[in-house]
Order: C-alpha cells, then sequence, then structure tokens
C-alpha cells in the first residue's frame, strides 16, 4: 500500500456522523474520537498550555519595546534646616519618563527568535498529546468490543456445558457412563462459570477506561473502519515517522531554540544603548517663602531632559561566559534529547508495523484454527455416540473450540490497535487526518496571531472555565450485552 495524505483524511474515519448534542453516547469509532478530541481533559490541558507558551513571544519582545513611567510623591517638611532661608513647608512632585532600547547586544532579537521556536515545538507536542490520546481511545474501543465478544462466547460456554452436564446426568441415571463422566462435566461448568465472572470483570473495566477517555458509557459499539495508509514495509513506515512524528518534530524545534539561548547568554558582555527622555513638575503648594522684602518666589518649577545612554560591561566576574556555557551545555542536552527521541521513534514505528503485521498473521491461523476447532467438536461429538469417544474429549473439544475463538477476537483487536499505533507513531493519526465532522477543528496559530504582537498592559483575557466534561454522573458501568 501506498502513502496517500488525501487518502488518509478522506478515508481514515470517512463518513463520521454529525454529533447530536441531544445524544451523548458514541456508537461508532469516529464518534468516539470526536468526543475525545472534544472534551478529552488531557487534550484541553495541553490546548491551555500552548497558549501559555505563546505568550513568552510578547514577553521577550517587551524588552526591547519603549518603556514609560511616571512616578508622583507628596512631602511635608517637618523641620527644616537653620540656614535655609527659603525652604517650603511641603511639595508635591510628579514625573514621567520614558526610555527606548536601541541596541542590545541581540538579546532581545535572539530571545524572541527563541520563543517562536519553542511555539513551534509547543504545536508539535499538542499534535503528539492528541495523537496518543486517539490512540488510547482506539485502544479502549477495541477492547470493549473484544471483551464483549469475550463475555458472549463465555457465557455461551456456560451455557453449552449446563446443556452437557444434565446430558451426562440422564446418561448416568440409565447406566451409560460412570460417575466420573459427570464428575468431569461438573468441574468444567464451574471453571467456565470462573471464566465468565473473570471476563464480565474485564469488560466493565474497559468500558470504564472508554468513559474516562470519551466521557461517555459506550453503547452498542460498531464494527470500526478499514485503516488506510498503512506502509508496505517498516523502511517506509520509518521514512515517513522521522519527517512526520510530531515528539520528533518538537525535539528539533527546541534544539534550534537552544541556539539562541547561547546567543542571548553571550549578550550579556555587549554594550547596551538606549534613548530617554523625560520630565518633572514640582507644587509648593504656597509654602515656599523668602526673607527678602518684595521679592516674589514662583511655587512651581518644570523640568525636562533628554539624552542617549551608554552602559558597557567590563568587568562581571565571569557571569556572561558562565552563562554562555550553561546554554551550551543545555543546547547540547537538547541535541542529544533529539537523537534519543529519534531513536524511540524508529524503535516505536518498527515495533508497530512488527505487531501489526504479526497480529493479521495471526487472524489468518486463528480463523483456521476456529474453523477446525468447530469441525473437531462435531466429530467427537458423534463419535461419542457410538462409543469411541469420551465425555473427556467432548469437553476439551469445547475448550479448544472456545480458546481458538477468543485468541481470534484478540487478534483482531491486536491488528487494529496496533495498525492505528503504527500510523500515529508515523505521525499520521493527527486531529487533520482523521476527518471527523466537529466543525472547525482547534486552531493554535489564532491565539499566537491575537497575542504575538499586543502591547496593552491592561489588556485583560476572561478568567478559565473547564472545558472537557466530568464523569462522575456517569453510572457504574455493568458487564450486561446490549442486544443491537
Amino acid at each position: 500500500m501506498h502513502l496517500s495524505q488525501g487518502r488518509i483524511r478522506a478515508g481514515l474515519l470517512a463518513g463520521a456522523a454529525m454529533l447530536l448534542p441531544a445524544q451523548a453516547m458514541a456508537d461508532t469509532l469516529q464518534q468516539a474520537l470526536a468526543l475525545t478530541y472534544q472534551t478529552n481533559p488531557t487534550i484541553q490541558a495541553a490546548r491551555a498550555d500552548l497558549r501559555g507558551i505563546d505568550e513568552n513571544v510578547p514577553i521577550e519582545r517587551a524588552d526591547g519595546l519603549p518603556s514609560i513611567g511616571g512616578s508622583a510623591q507628596y512631602t511635608e517638611y517637618l523641620k527644616q534646616s537653620s540656614s535655609s532661608f527659603n525652604a517650603p513647608d511641603r511639595q508635591l512632585s510628579t514625573s514621567l519618563d520614558l526610555a527606548v532600547p536601541v541596541y542590545s547586544g541581540g538579546a532581545v532579537k535572539n530571545s524572541v527568535r527563541a520563543a517562536k521556536q519553542r511555539v513551534q515545538a509547543g504545536r508539535a507536542d499538542l499534535k503528539a498529546t492528541e495523537s496518543g490520546v486517539f490512540a488510547q481511545t482506539v485502544a479502549a474501543y477495541m477492547d470493549v468490543i473484544r471483551d464483549s465478544a469475550v463475555v458472549q462466547l463465555n457465557r455461551q460456554n456456560v451455557d453449552t456445558l449446563g446443556v452437557n452436564l444434565q446430558a451426562t446426568r440422564d446418561r448416568f441415571e440409565i447406566g451409560d457412563i460412570t460417575r466420573t463422566d459427570v464428575a468431569q462435566s461438573d468441574s468444567r461448568l464451574a471453571i467456565a462459570r470462573s471464566d465468565l465472572l473473570t471476563a464480565q470483570s474485564n469488560l466493565i473495566s474497559s468500558r470504564e477506561r472508554y468513559i474516562q477517555l470519551v466521557g461517555k458509557p459506550p453503547v452498542d459499539l460498531q464494527p470500526p473502519p478499514p485503516l488506510p495508509g498503512l506502509p508496505s514495509s517498516p523502511e517506509q513506515a520509518v521514512e515517513v515517522a522521522l519527517a512526520n512524528n510530531p515528539d520528533l518534530i518538537a525535539a528539533r524545534e527546541r534544539s534550534a531554540a537552544s541556539r539562541y539561548d547561547i546567543e542571548v547568554a553571550g549578550s550579556t558582555r555587549l554594550p547596551r544603548v538606549e534613548l530617554f527622555t523625560g520630565g518633572g513638575y514640582s507644587d509648593y503648594l504656597g509654602s515656599l517663602r523668602t526673607d527678602v522684602p518684595g521679592v516674589s518666589v514662583s511655587q512651581s518649577a518644570t523640568t525636562a531632559q533628554a539624552g542617549a545612554r551608554l552602559s558597557v560591561p567590563i568587568f562581571q566576574g565571569g557571569r556572561p561566559a558562565a552563562l554562555e556555557r550553561q546554554a551550551q551545555a543545555r543546547s547540547q542536552a537538547t541535541l542529544e534529547t533529539e537523537i534519543a527521541v529519534e531513536r524511540d521513534v524508529v524503535a516505536q514505528t518498527r515495533a508497530a508495523y512488527s505487531a501489526w503485521v504479526a497480529a493479521n498473521e495471526t487472524i489468518e491461523a486463528t480463523t483456521t484454527a476456529v474453523s477446525a476447532a468447530a469441525l473437531s467438536l462435531e466429530g467427537v461429538r458423534a463419535e461419542n455416540t457410538v462409543g469411541n469417544r469420551t465425555i473427556l474429549d467432548i469437553l476439551d473439544a469445547e475448550r479448544e473450540l472456545l480458546t481458538t475463538q477468543v485468541q481470534l477476537v484478540t487478534a483482531q483487536r491486536n491488528a487494529y490497535v496496533a495498525g492505528f499505533s503504527l500510523l500515529a507513531a508515523m505521525g499520521k493519526a493527527e486531529a487533520e487526518d482523521l476527518n471527523f465532522d466537529v466543525g472547525p477543528l482547534y486552531d493554535p496559530v489564532a491565539h499566537y496571531d491575537s497575542v504575538k504582537s499586543a502591547i496593552w498592559d491592561w489588556r485583560k483575557e476572561p478568567d478559565p472555565v473547564a472545558q472537557s466534561t466530568r464523569t462522575v454522573d456517569t453510572p457504574a458501568q455493568d458487564a450486561d450485552i446490549r442486544a443491537r
């Protein structure tokens, strides 16, 4: 199979039904993933974290913008110097200052660049979070389907063994078989009932896990759609993953940001230049006096000044060099982390591909095994009627059929989950790839564009309100199998 972005977008979850507000349930995988995208708290928290990262850009840019400050002071002179002839009794002073940075050694420019790179890393982190939660949702969805099937199979087995036990007892009554045959049938029925209880417990756990991720109880889950865009070889899968895996993209962006951090640290040894201007006003509130008869004194004064300021670091005790070495060490750490993430991506992709192939081959083998086991059971029962097989042979054959049936539904679950995990590792299981119908997808660029150039100090956003849904009001799950 060949990869195609268009095919993935159009086919992975094509035909998703629109979620109706009145129906708070997920019957298809498309609906389950859509609800997860809209209401999962892990995804909502990741979006909020990214919005916080966006704010680093205006924060760093602010250091390069003009700053305006003002002050006011009122003073009462309680005791004046004996040598002062015209000291006031009180004074009101105000001042206003403007400073404009001109040159900062590249600190602001590189800080802004680093912040922008980390915004890109944050966006990749958000995609990785969404993809990871989607993979968990798919696994939970398939777990419910698998465990429902296992409960049904075990329940049928209990019913069958119950009929067998009654038939065995009837044959014992007429002396056709021994008490040992009855005991064997009774034992197998008790084991089957125990297995059914275990299967029911597993189903309840799977349903609760589904609620945890999706936010609503599972109801009548339908078979999932086929997964398109799966690779034809592990090499192809790795090639796509190295270009698209969001975790790897985030690591690369952080490595790029760390190089700007080195420049920022080095700039602490460079000169700083700024322009400044300011003015002041003092009012003595009529309290300024003079001892010279006939001479009046102004009761207020104004001042103004402007200039340029140059700051040249000469010696800082080795601090700039230490900051630069620290930034270099952290940059190397990000480079090594990038390689570690790359290794993880390669390993995960190859492992997911292998698991997907193995699960599909297991499906083929267990399908054959189920057919053979069913035929074997039929033959053993027939042979038992003519005395060539014992009751134990029938019980063993029934057990073997149940085992192969459980293995088959498990392999079907594993194949789908492995296939989706493979797409996730390749960076092809993100929100824009799934094509579910929830209206416009969350756009991280919109918030960034609204804040990247914001300079108004008094801008205020509404207080945050949780967007995800709570599950405390959902009913505790049971192991009942709902009829379709």
